[in-house]
């Protein structure tokens, strides 16, 4: 079994990447919606997230989502200091699904959707990186249209990341996510057939 980390910048299509590989067989371990767990179920995540930032993001114990961002988009110096507590808890939870998935002998690869692949430990998790790009100017507009994020909170969002840039150069397979549903499946499926026979040698 392989591990294939895929990962971008705001609303790339990340997501939307994973699921093709997920339509190919593969298994798909999301990180943001581990996160989305963790705030709701994880009380030790979350008792530290409010110690940090306070009672008003926490409503009996649950992280509202919508306030801890307000906050930590705003400044970089939080949203590092929440990144610090919650990756343990991410990685833990993929460690451990990863060797789930290593006892089931039909699964071929995980995908690890890991938008701080490069800046995170889980790099050292996977066997081939896999970048998905799109121009900034359709960043903005997705985030616009999917996410009601405004064009500066996106710009914000986008800069407190590796610039796309420097996670392209550090890939080891770039999908370019700026044409149709297609284009970008026929890239997904050429990716996985090259991984196929990699693994073969």
């Amino acid at each position: 079994m392989f591990i294939i980390g895929v990962t971008g910048s705001l609303k790339t299509g990340k997501s939307t990447v994973s699921a093709l590989f997920a339509e190919l067989g593969v298994k798909v371990l999301d990180a943001d919606k581990i996160v989305h767990r963790l705030l709701n179920n994880n009380k030790e995540c979350s008792h530290k997230i409010i110690r940090e930032f306070g009672d008003d993001i926490g409503v009996k114990g649950k992280i509202e989502r919508r306030k801890l961002a307000e906050i930590v988009f705003k400044d970089v110096k939080k949203l590092r200091r929440l990144e610090k507590i919650i990756h343990p808890f991410v990685r833990k939870e993929i460690i451990e699904r990863i060797k789930f998935y290593q006892k089931q002998q039909r699964v071929k690869a995980v995908v690890l959707d890991v938008p701080l692949l490069f800046e995170s430990k889980l790099k050292k998790e996977v066997d081939y990186t896999v970048v998905v790009k799109a121009t900034q100017k359709e960043q903005i507009k997705r985030a616009g249209k999917q996410r009601q994020i405004s064009q500066a909170d996106a710009l914000r969002r986008i800069r407190q990341q590796m610039p796309l840039k420097e996670k392209v150069r550090r890939a080891d397979f770039v999908i370019d996510n700026s044409g149709t549903k297609t284009k970008l499946k026929k890239q997904v499926v050429d990716i996985w057939q090259k991984m196929l026979q990699m693994e073969k040698k």
